[in-house]
């Protein structure tokens, strides 16, 4: 089965960071949620004349962590969350992209403090376009939800109100835009 998207090419694309973000949210307290980037990260797009067969590396420097508050960033560094000096890298590869019900979906691996578990993001396609310099510029939303008890990030405090200090799901948030390296 081959998809037709409007304005789709094949070829090597390479994110443009200026222009895209890699954010997170948990619940925080159950009463609200914090969010926060990786400020620093890279990601490659090697789209197939098929869609289908594309394929996506990505990655995020830990040390790059930003919630607005340097203890609480500092913190995550540590050994409590993402022990940083010893897992720089959160790193994506994908395994496969599916078309169901009209919605575009991407599997693959995702590895956060050196453990590995599939994921499936969710795409949404914003479109393809030039820039004014001439860089044909593609967009698109990707958001997945994971545990992150699962990749070992287990940290949590009891509250005197009843609960816990954080929540168990993190949704993982990327807006993206990417532009096709010219040969």
């Amino acid at each position: 089965m081959t998809i037709e998207i409007p304005g789709y090419k094949a070829g090597t694309w390479t994110i443009d960071p200026t222009h895209s973000e890699v954010g997170f949210s948990i619940r925080h307290l159950m009463i609200s949620k914090v969010k926060g980037v990786f400020e620093n990260f890279d990601a490659t797009f090697v789209t197939a004349e098929n869609p289908l067969e594309s394929k996506v590396t990505a990655k995020a420097d830990v040390a790059s962590i930003n919630t607005k508050d340097k203890n609480r960033d500092a913190h995550l560094r540590t050994g409590d969350f993402f022990l940083a000096e010893e897992h720089p890298t959160i790193d994506f590869v994908s395994t496969g992209v599916r078309h169901e019900d009209g919605e575009f979906l991407v599997d693959g691996d995702l590895t956060i403090k050196g453990v590995t578990k599939p994921v499936t993001f969710e795409f949404d396609f914003g479109g393809f376009g030039q820039d004014p310099y001439g860089n044909y510029k593609a967009g698109a939303t990707a958001k997945t939800k994971i545990n992150r008890e699962d990749f070992g990030l287990t940290y949590n405090a009891a509250l005197e109100t009843g609960g816990m200090l954080l929540g168990d799901e993190v949704t993982i948030t990327l807006e993206l835009q990417a532009v096709l390296n010219q040969a």
